[in-house]
């Protein structure tokens, strides 16, 4: 279970690059989430009430990795979307030294070399060629961080149903992107009718999102943290492949030596024991593209 969901998360930078051709960024994330929250929206009654106060600031900061994150996809390569966002996995520790003053083990140092010397492959090596796509990815993957950190400061000694949470943050993210959209000059367009963008949007909001958070707390309750976080570190790699087969995206040797040490330093980071594994306070599954 826990590999297709890497296989779906990697696949879901080539769906949201091909839905974006349909419609723009805000429309598109409106739709997806406003569709999460409506399947969502009963899981907010009884003890799922307590998400309405930490749901609100989580929202927020996953309305900016999102605005952040499918702009980033829509202009730049999907594989290079795939490996720039797992550098979370590396970030994380680190903010949460900044954040709530726990040091980062020793190693990750090394891992951060090592995805500081992959990003700079993956971005062109000594003609680096940092674009606004890659820039946009690399602020998810601080946000995404910091969103680990937040949920477990806001949620921690509450028991918060996960989907609860998902929920609330999806309706703020929905609610967003809506008001943002409906503010720009000539507002939104109407609603696409391609069936390529349903059929990808629903996917998204089905696969990525629900079907993931379900099978990560059925593992999370079977398995240990860190072997769960190391199923789904195959991720990025899933995401190139599927982006080279579906979108025609390729690499070349250096730009697929910098996706294998952003890959290397993210197994190092999880297997040192503070790795930021998916949370059941519901940081994992909704924090995809």
């Amino acid at each position: 279970m826990l590999l297709t969901v890497a296989l779906i998360w990697g696949s879901s930078y080539a769906v949201a690059k091909q839905a974006l051709l349909f419609y723009p960024v805000l429309g598109f994330l409106a739709i997806r989430f406003g569709l999460t929250f409506v399947l969502l929206l009963p899981q907010l009654r009884g003890a799922g009430r307590r998400a309405l106060r930490p749901g609100l600031p989580l929202g927020l900061v996953m309305l900016a990795i999102f605005l952040c994150e499918t702009w980033g996809v829509m202009l730049t390569s999907a594989s290079n979307a795939a490996f720039l966002i797992s550098l979370c996995v590396v970030i994380t520790p680190f903010m949460e030294w900044l954040l709530l003053r726990q040091r980062p083990h020793n190693t990750l140092f090394l891992a951060c070399a090592l995805s500081l010397a992959g990003v700079w492959l993956l971005t062109g090596g000594p003609q680096l060629s940092l674009n606004l796509g890659d820039a946009l990815m690399l602020a998810a993957a601080l946000l995404r961080a910091v969103l680990v950190c937040l949920t477990r400061r806001l949620t921690a000694g509450r028991e918060i149903p996960a989907l609860a949470l998902t929920a609330m943050q999806s309706g703020v993210v929905a609610a967003g992107c809506m008001l943002l959209g409906v503010s720009l000059p000539g507002g939104l367009p109407a609603l696409p009718v391609e069936p390529g963008f349903w059929f990808g949007t629903l996917y998204l909001v089905l696969f990525a999102t629900l079907f993931a958070m379900f099978a990560q707390n059925r593992a999370l309750g079977r398995s240990s943290a860190t072997r769960v976080s190391l199923l789904m570190g195959s991720e990025p790699l899933f995401g190139a492949i599927i982006a080279g087969l579906w979108l025609g995206e390729r690499l070349g040797p250096m730009g697929w030596a910098g996706g294998l040490l952003i890959m290397l330093a993210t197994l190092c980071t999880l297997g040192i024991g503070r790795q930021p594994a998916p949370s059941r306070a519901g940081d994992g599954a909704p924090v995809r593209a």
